[in-house]
C-alpha cells in the first residue's frame, strides 16, 4: 500500500498590491506550499481563521487594519504561527516595532524571491518541536520544552524573539557572540535589516534579567559582541 504524502505546509500571503500577492503565490506554490492570499487586514484575519496557516507573509502598510495590528491579533490567538513581515521601511526602530508586534522575521522591500524563500524555509524549520532540555547559567534557567525562563526561581516573560536570543546565549555561556552571529542564529538567515536591532533586544533582555536589582549576566564587549557570564569580562 503506498505511503501517504505529508500535507503541504500552508502559507498565507497578505499584501494590498495584487501584483505582489500574485507573484508570491506562484513562487511559493512552485516550492510546494499550499498558498492563500488576502489583500487587507480584515480578509487576512478571516483567512487565518479558516486556512490555519503555518506561516503568514504579512505586509505592514495596508488600508484599514494594518499589518502590525493583524500581527498582534494573530499572535494573541496562535503563538506558534510563523510571521514574516514585509515593509519598505528599513530603519532599525521600524524593524523593532514589527518584531515587538509579534513577528518572527522582517524582510525589507524590494527583495528577491530567492531571499524570501530562504526566510520562509528558515521560519518553518523553527516550528519543529525541539527536544526538551534544561539549560543553566549561574542562577538563570531555561526550560526549552515549554520555553520558560527563570532566574532565582522567578519566571521571566519573554517574547518569541527574546526567548530565541536568550537561548543562544545560554547555549554558549562565556563565549563572545557577535551581532552577525546572533542575527544569523536568532533570525535564521543572514538578516537584511539593521544590526542595531540586536542592541535593542539585548537591552530588552537586560531589563528583564536584571529586574529587582539582580546582577548583570549579559555583558557587552565593544567591537566584538556580547557574552553571558557571571562576572564582567
Amino acid at each position: 500500500m503506498p505511503t501517504a504524502l505529508p500535507a503541504p505546509e500552508r502559507v498565507l500571503v497578505v499584501d494590498d498590491d495584487p501584483g505582489v500577492t500574485s507573484v508570491l503565490r506562484r513562487a511559493l506554490t512552485r516550492s510546494g506550499y499550499a498558498v492563500r492570499t488576502a489583500t487587507d487586514g480584515d480578509e487576512a484575519l478571516r483567512a487565518a481563521c479558516e486556512f490555519k496557516p503555518d506561516l503568514v507573509v504579512l505586509d505592514i502598510l495596508m488600508p484599514g487594519i494594518d499589518g502590525l495590528e493583524v500581527c498582534r491579533r494573530l499572535r494573541r490567538v496562535d503563538e506558534d504561527v510563523a510571521i514574516l513581515m514585509l515593509t519598505a521601511k528599513d530603519r532599525a526602530r521600524d524593524q523593532v516595532i514589527g518584531l515587538d508586534a509579534g513577528a518572527d522575521d522582517y524582510l525589507v522591500k524590494p527583495f528577491s524571491l530567492q531571499v524570501l524563500a530562504a526566510h520562509v524555509r528558515a521560519l518553518l524549520r523553527r516550528r519543529e518541536v525541539p527536544q526538551t532540555e534544561l539549560l543553566r547559567c549561574a542562577d538563570l534557567e531555561l526550560d526549552t520544552g515549554p520555553r520558560v525562563a527563570r532566574r532565582g526561581g522567578r519566571e521571566i516573560h519573554l517574547t518569541t524573539t527574546e526567548y530565541r536570543l536568550l537561548e543562544e546565549f545560554v547555549r554558549h555561556p562565556g563565549q563572545v557572540l557577535s551581532k552577525e552571529h546572533l542575527t544569523q542564529r536568532v533570525w535564521g538567515y543572514d538578516f537584511d535589516g539593521n544590526l542595531n536591532v540586536v542592541e535593542v533586544y539585548v537591552g530588552y533582555l537586560r531589563d528583564k534579567l536584571e529586574a529587582g536589582g539582580m546582577r548583570r549576566l549579559l555583558h557587552t564587549l565593544r567591537g566584538a559582541g556580547y557574552v553571558l557570564r557571571e562576572s564582567a569580562p
